[in-house]
């Protein structure tokens, strides 16, 4: 038989036959007057126990010892199953939380838990807010970990969302035209609004500093600046409550 013929036999690539005669578990036949390697039955036999291991998971760097130690491979195969055991653990928990999101309609880059906390439709927020809202629950997911998830959502259970959706959509529209005015009184009805959730916080362990600096950099980046500066007049004065 010639490589092309034995592959096709195994149900291997001629490039797979060549990897095993490298590695050392497939052993190389005699070349003809011509230059092609002959194969015989004991390499199909040989190609087709190799096969078989490699389908059950065994590393190719422990194939010739389970091929020619029996003993061996009864302990590989012990070591094989408790890691299918935890492989289908794994797929099993990436189900579920498939299962999770599809139920709940949350954005797949997100947790259910975080996507909860995106803005009500009927805030009608622009487009270029949506996105930071997204960006920021996406980072914040990133940044907290699991255990992190649980402190955000402590904290902002305080958020009353009934007064919290206009004024995130009076946000939203802030921009150069803006009044003074609206812009001071939206300030301030927002730290209003705010106030609970900072006092909430402040009992809560504190988040990383990395963590407030990523999202500040986020807001720096895709907000306008009047919206900017209204972040930061906020954000002083909730440093100033925490002092106090």
């Amino acid at each position: 038989m010639l490589s092309s013929e034995i592959a096709d036999l195994a149900g291997v690539t001629v490039r797979t036959l060549r990897h095993y005669h490298h590695i050392g578990v497939l052993p190389e036949p005699p070349r003809s007057s011509a230059g092609y390697r002959h194969y015989d039955i004991s390499h199909l036999v040989q190609l087709l126990r190799i096969k078989r291991l490699t389908a059950l998971g065994f590393p190719l760097a422990d194939l010739e010892t389970a091929l020619d130690v029996p003993s061996a491979a009864e302990n590989l195969l012990e070591e094989l199953d408790l890691q299918a055991a935890a492989e289908i653990e794994r797929l099993n928990a990436r189900r579920a939380r498939i299962a999770e999101l599809r139920s709940s309609g949350s954005p797949a880059d997100l947790s259910p838990e975080l996507a909860a906390w995106r803005s009500a439709p009927e805030a009608l927020l622009s487009e270029e807010i949506s996105q930071l809202e997204h960006e920021q629950l996406v980072l914040l997911g990133h940044l907290l970990g699991d255990g992190g998830h649980e402190t955000f959502s402590a904290g902002f259970a305080a958020l009353n969302t009934q007064l919290i959706t206009p004024l995130t959509a009076r946000f939203a529209a802030l921009d150069t035209d803006t009044p003074d005015t609206e812009i001071e009184a939206l300030t301030q009805e927002m730290i209003s609004v705010l106030r609970p959730v900072n006092k909430r916080f402040a009992d809560l362990p504190p988040l990383d500093d990395q963590v407030i600096a990523l999202m500040d950099e986020l807001a720096e980046q895709r907000l306008h600046p009047v919206q900017r500066r209204v972040l930061r007049q906020i954000q002083q004065v909730m440093e100033q409550l925490e002092d106090s």
